[in-house]
């Protein structure tokens, strides 16, 4: 398998030419198996013949989160005989959104988790932990365990949690890289500390990161990465992925961004009017599929904001990259004339040593206008610390929310809840 794939380092037109041909593949098997798009190509007078390029694709109504949630069914493109795992991803109304993958969707989720590794530096024989749930219909973890498996790697199925079975795991087998939620990496610091593992020393390498930022948005590490590398001298890959794209993109060794895979996948970034935005503006990433057979999406909202950048990267690759993610867009924030997101208050709340865990919670108030309260568990609850932390607040985004000191037994419960796949630091409460 080629774990470097050569249209990642064609010029830039040769890769649109390649795209666009995979697109209109994409739109003749939609238009004869898909339901959902045979509904939606049918009521909008659109003759996929007319699709012919990457800026045609303007011409077809995008699909929303609540599409997939209100339609599940009709967006499958095969029968249910032919479907060899079942994923799950939360949808709007409540209820979970089901992604069924065939065999040669599973193939397809493999071959890009093993390319987007090997982006990051991994290689055949290297020994990878991964400290991620694989189970609980989570398709990020099946994911990671067929690239891994894929590319020749040897995987430590450890699951998340228990640091005390992580070092000895990581003591044991001497894998070269984790793949992990970052924030979890200093609960590991502060273990071995307490217990005097020499974890300086552990081989460990990089860890490639999963469902939280580790970069500001000019590629800096960010506060969170920046208190894992003053503790532990070992590199930090960021990548992001979603069960709706089967896709990820990944850093390379210079890190600089998620690279795009163009034989996955399509983007788009638009405004809030659906047009797309200028070169270095940021929007939200709309993504159409390649190659997947059970559940193809074609112009689908992610709701995540996110820049582009398109120069050429120095490892040699000319695919686009994206940096960190914004935010979503439903988790916008309008707070007092300032807009927010959460990864911005969860900077912030990463600075204090002294915070053992927190959850940002948003609401609505008797009159309608969003609320914030930082709920967080410390040893340090003296009004004098509470004060720093708003003060903080108030210095990087000119507000001051509602602070709440609860106790670690309490909040712990709300932020690492039994059956969730990663700690729930953001709450949004509001009407939708």
């Amino acid at each position: 398998m080629e774990l470097y794939p050569s249209v990642e380092r064609k010029n830039l037109q040769e890769i649109k030419n390649f795209q666009e041909e995979k697109l209109r593949e994409l739109l003749v098997y939609l238009d004869k198996k898909s339901p959902f798009y045979q509904t939606l190509f049918s009521e909008n007078n659109i003759d996929i013949a007319e699709i012919k390029t990457l800026e045609d694709l303007r011409k077809i109504p995008v699909t929303t989160k609540d599409d997939l949630q209100r339609n599940n069914d009709a967006f499958f493109c095969i029968p249910q005989t032919e479907i060899v795992d079942y994923s799950t991803t939360s949808g709007t109304l409540g209820d979970p959104v089901t992604f069924g993958l065939s065999d040669r969707d599973l193939e397809r989720l493999a071959y890009n988790e093993a390319i987007s590794f090997a982006c990051a530096g991994i290689k055949k024989g290297d020994v990878v932990q991964m400290i991620t749930t694989i189970d609980k219909r989570f398709m990020a973890g099946l994911a990671y365990f067929l690239g891994l498996r894929k590319m020749g790697a040897s995987v430590v199925r450890m699951g998340p949690g228990i640091p005390e079975l992580q070092w000895d795991s990581i003591f044991r087998y001497k894998p070269k890289y984790l793949i992990t939620v970052p924030s979890f990496l200093l609960k590991m610091i502060d273990y071995a500390e307490k217990n005097n593992i020499d974890y300086q020393n552990s081989g460990v390498f990089g860890a490639v990161c999963i469902g939280e930022s580790i970069k500001n948005q000019d590629f800096t590490d960010n506060i969170l990465s920046q208190k894992i590398k003053e503790k532990w001298k070992i590199q930090l890959f960021s990548t992001y992925a979603s069960t709706e794209m089967s896709t990820a993109f990944t850093e390379c060794e210079h890190q600089k961004g998620g690279h795009q895979h163009p034989e996955l996948i399509i983007t788009e970034i638009l405004d809030h009017h659906g047009n797309a935005v200028l070169e270095g503006e940021s929007g939200e990433l709309v993504i159409t599929t390649l190659g997947v057979e059970a559940l193809p999406l074609l112009r689908f909202k992610t709701g995540d904001l996110v820049k582009a950048h398109s120069e050429p990267c120095e490892c040699g690759r000319n695919t686009m990259r994206l940096g960190p993610v914004i935010g979503r867009k439903q988790h916008m924030i309008k707070y007092k004339g300032t807009t927010l997101y959460p990864p911005a208050m969860s900077d912030i709340l990463n600075d204090f040593a002294g915070i053992d865990c927190y959850q940002i919670v948003i609401q609505s108030n008797e009159i309608g206008l969003d609320e914030i309260i930082i709920k967080i568990s410390t040893e340090n609850s003296s009004l004098e610390f509470e004060n720093e932390i708003r003060d903080h607040f108030r210095a990087k985004l000119r507000v001051s929310p509602k602070i709440e000191m609860i106790c670690f037994e309490m909040l712990s419960k709300e932020v690492f809840p039994q059956n969730s796949r990663k700690p729930i630091n953001f709450l949004d409460l509001r009407n939708p």
